[in-house]
């Protein structure tokens, strides 16, 4: 199922732009690496091409200002769903970097960051060398101000219920050149929605204003805005919250509704881009 704001296939022609996007000082060549579209073809994908109508990573990864020879980095990998997308893309002509919040719970053995870049590295095929990852309060001092993009993909919503929103966009400003941009995308709260029910109340979705006033509060200035992963048939209402949609389907296979869940697709979403403010 195709959508129109944040979602359609073909959509960058359509963001709405609020300002240029700054020249970055580097000459960033796409011949540098590998064709994204050859990316996304890849057999280590095959499980995960089911969610390109919904989170349009060509249309999405454009948008940004990604290139294949920049230092990319992701917060938050989760299941490593964009990382498939993003390590093969910037390896081997850039880098790409990993960075989360600190562990509740330590991992045995080397801890996430090592077991991150391994299985990175053996499940991608790609050099190691090019990988980088921490957890936020443990950046090297060597990597301060060598990233291009830091992408947060559906995180802050997590990051704002957590009072984590402030360390984690403090580490980003660190970690980025001058000239560098954080590209978001998160589930959007419906027009008119209180923050009552979708700031301080955990549903997943958040106000849009919200999300930019954090970023500000944090130096950073809205650069442009899209609707490539808007789908306009979530009406971001659920009892249980996006967890409700697909992927997760949160209710069960028993839920009579969920075949319309299922016609609906994952949520709506706002795409946006940021720089330093200063």
């Amino acid at each position: 199922m195709k959508r129109l704001v944040l979602a359609a296939a073909t959509a960058l022609a359509g963001a709405a732009t609020l300002t240029a996007v700054p020249a970055t000082a580097d000459n960033h060549m796409e011949a540098a690496g590998p064709a994204l579209e050859d990316v996304l073809a890849d057999s280590r994908r095959d499980r995960d091409r089911a969610r390109d109508q919904y989170r349009n990573p060509a249309e999405t990864l454009e948008f940004f200002g990604v290139e294949p020879d920049m230092t990319v980095a992701e917060f938050s990998p989760g299941g490593g769903w964009y990382t498939r997308v993003l390590a093969p893309y910037v390896i081997p002509a850039g880098k790409y970097v990993a960075f989360n919040t600190p562990a509740r719970q330590p991992a045995e053995g080397d801890g996430w960051a090592t077991t991150f870049t391994s299985k990175v590295s053996e499940g991608m095929g790609v050099d190691p060398a090019k990988i980088n990852a921490f957890e936020v309060g443990s950046m090297p001092e060597e990597m301060a101000g060598t990233a291009d993009r830091v992408l947060i993909f559906r995180s802050m919503h997590g990051l704002n219920a957590g009072n984590m929103a402030d360390s984690v966009l403090k580490t980003a400003r660190q970690l980025l050149k001058d000239d560098g941009m954080v590209g978001v995308v998160q589930h959007r709260a419906p027009d008119g929605a209180s923050y009552d029910d979708y700031g301080a109340r955990q549903r997943g979705y958040m106000r849009e204003a919200d999300v930019v006033n954090i970023f500000e509060a944090a130096g950073f200035e809205l650069v442009k805005k899209s609707e490539i992963n808007a789908n306009p048939n979530d009406p971001a209402n659920w009892p249980r919250g996006v967890w409700t949609l697909p992927p997760t389907l949160a209710t069960g296979e028993d839920d009579p509704k969920r075949s319309e869940y299922l016609s609906i697709g994952e949520s709506d979403r706002m795409t946006l881009l940021f720089k330093k403010a200063y």
